[in-house]
C-alpha cells in the first residue's frame, strides 16, 4: 500500500517555530509531527509516502533520510510549483500513487495528530465496497465546521458548511482511504478535496464515513499544539504507559526522555514533554508544556501553556506562561516574567517582557 501526506504550505500558524523547520519536521511529544504519522502507517503495510509539498523539499527529504532505513519504508516527494489545495497533489502525485495493484490508498493532512486507526479503516473501506473513506470525528459546536450529514451505515450523503441547524455533529477528519478511481476524477489544478472532489463522490453514492475511536487534534497552531499534547499523553497513558516518567516528582502524564536530565526538587506536571538533551536544574516547575530538544531551563524557572524551542535557555526565577512560544536558540534571562506571545529564533531576552507579539 502507498501514501500520499499533504505536507501543506509554509506553516505559518505555528510560527516562530516553523521558522526553523518545515512545520511536518516540528517536534511532537519528542519526536516530528509526520514520524507519528509514518509509523503508524508502516504498522499497516504502508511501503511508500509521498509527501506532497510546496515549501523545502530538500529539508524535509534529508532530514527523513535516516528514517527510510530504520523503519524500512520508501519515503519520496511530489513537489508543487504552485499551490494546488488539497486534491490537486493528488493528481500530480498520480504515477506514484497507481502502482497497478488496484489497492486504495491514504492521504493524511500533516498537521492531524490521533491514534491512527489504520487497520480498522481499512477493513471498513473494503466491507463497504465504495470508492473512498473520509475519517470524520465529533465536536461539540458543529455549527462553526463543514459537517458531514451521513447515514448509521457510515453512507455520507452530503456536506453542510457552518450549519445553522443541526444536521450533525461529525466533522471532516482529514484522514481518507481513496480507490485508484478517484485519481480520475481529478484535474491537475488548484482543487479542494473537501469542497470539489468529495461531494461529487458522495453524489454518486460511493461516499463513506468512519466515526474515530479516540482522540483527533490538528495541531496546526499553539493553542491546538498544547491541546493535542494532553490528549496524546493521556492516550499514552491508556495504551502504553510504561512510556511516560513516573517518581515523587511527576505530576500527572510525563514524557521525558531517557537522556534528558532533571535536577533536584522539580515538579513536572501535568502534561508536559522533555526532549532528547534536556537539562532542567533543580527547583524548576513545568506543566501544560513542550521543552525541545537540547534545551537549559535553570534554577527554580516556572513554565507553564508554553512551548520551548530547540537549543534554548531560560534563566533562573524566570517565568514563562500564557502561551508564550520561544523560537530556536532562544536565550532568556534570569528573572523575566513573559505572559504570552512568542519569540523569533536567536533571540536574547535581558528585560521583563509582557504579552509581547514578536520579539524581533
Amino acid at each position: 500500500m502507498k501514501a500520499l501526506i499533504l505536507v501543506g504550505g509554509f506553516g505559518t500558524r505555528l510560527r516562530p517555530l516553523t521558522l526553523s523547520f518545515p512545520k511536518p519536521l516540528v517536534d511532537f511529544a519528542n519526536k516530528p509531527m509526520i514520524l507519528h504519522q509514518i509509523e503508524a502507517l508502516k504498522d499497516v503495510g504502508v511501503t511508500e509516502v509521498v509527501l506532497a509539498i510546496n515549501y523545502r523539499p530538500e529539508v524535509m527529504l534529508n532530514f527523513l533520510k535516516d528514517f527510510e532505513d530504520k523503519l524500512g519504508i520508501k519515503i519520496t516527494c511530489s513537489q508543487e510549483t504552485e499551490p494546488l489545495g488539497t486534491a490537486g497533489p493528488l493528481a500530480l502525485a498520480r504515477d506514484r500513487l497507481m502502482d497497478g495493484s488496484g489497492e486504495p490508498f491514504f492521504v493524511l493532512n500533516s498537521d492531524v495528530i490521533s491514534e491512527y486507526p489504520f487497520a480498522e479503516l481499512i477493513q471498513f473501506h473494503k466491507s463497504h465496497g465504495g470508492e473512498a473513506t473520509i475519517m470524520v470525528t465529533k465536536v461539540d459546536e458543529p455549527s462553526k465546521y463543514g459537517v458531514v450529514v451521513m447515514d448509521e451505515s457510515g453512507k455520507v450523503d452530503r456536506f453542510v458548511e457552518k450549519p445553522k441547524v443541526f444536521v450533525g455533529n461529525k466533522i471532516n477528519a482529514g484522514i481518507y482511504l481513496l480507490n485508484p478511481s478517484v485519481l480520475d476524477r481529478i484535474e491537475l489544478r488548484p482543487t479542494s478535496i473537501e469542497k470539489e472532489v468529495f461531494p461529487k463522490i458522495a453524489a454518486d453514492q460511493k461516499l463513506h464515513a468512519m466515526v474515530l475511536p479516540g482522540f483527533w487534534m490538528d495541531i496546526g497552531q499553539p493553542k491546538d499544539y498544547i491541546t493535542g499534547l494532553r490528549l496524546y499523553l493521556e492516550s499514552l497513558r491508556k495504551k502504553a504507559s510504561s512510556k511516560l516518567a513516573t517518581g515523587s516528582h511527576i505530576v500527572g502524564n510525563v514524557l521525558v526522555h531517557e537522556n534528558a536530565v532533571i535536577g533536584e526538587g522539580c515538579l513536572i506536571g501535568p502534561d508536559v514533554a522533555i526532549g532528547p538533551g534536556c537539562v532542567i536544574e533543580s527547583g524548576v516547575r513545568l506543566s501544560r508544556c513542550t521543552v525541545m530538544r537540547g534545551v537549559r531551563i535553570k534554577k527554580h524557572a516556572c513554565i507553564s501553556s508554553s512551548i520551548i524551542g530547540w537549543h534554548s535557555t531560560v534563566g533562573q526565577w524566570a517565568r514563562i506562561e500564557n502561551m508564550t512560544i520561544l523560537g530556536e536558540d532562544v536565550h532568556v534571562s534570569d528573572e523575566i516574567y513573559s505572559n504570552g506571545g512568542v519569540v523569533l529564533p536567536h533571540k536574547e531576552i535581558k528585560s521583563s517582557i509582557l504579552k509581547p507579539e514578536i520579539v524581533m
